[in-house]
């Protein structure tokens, strides 16, 4: 099992989660985070952390947002490693309890 970032995440990018991480499996996208699921260790440092609530266990993932499983998955083996902490985006606050973001993906890699 690992943990999965959801769509709360989106057009926020908080990296609390990424500063606790112990084994650095954060990847980057323009606007959301994932996790790697083979690197992560089912700590759960990074769930407590996020400020919208956008990580979950794999299997208390809930419904309506179980394709970001895969998603994790898959953009974490194309997006770069995040391994220190970064400023949110600037719109974070705006964003942050903003429900139905998925339209908003950004799905080419951060910097």
């Amino acid at each position: 099992m690992a943990y999965v970032v959801a769509e709360p995440c989106i057009k926020c990018k908080y990296t609390d989660c990424v500063e606790v991480c112990p084994v650095n499996c954060f990847y980057e996208g323009a606007n959301f985070l994932v996790i790697h699921p083979d690197e992560c260790i089912d700590c759960g440092a990074c769930e407590p952390v996020c400020p919208t609530k956008a990580i979950f266990p794999e299997t208390e993932l809930p419904s309506e947002w179980s394709e970001y499983k895969k998603l994790n998955t898959d953009f974490s083996a194309k997006w770069p490693n995040i391994a220190e902490k970064k400023a949110a985006l600037p719109e974070a606050e705006e964003y942050k309890d903003k429900k139905g973001k998925r339209a908003e993906l950004n799905t080419a890699p951060g910097k």
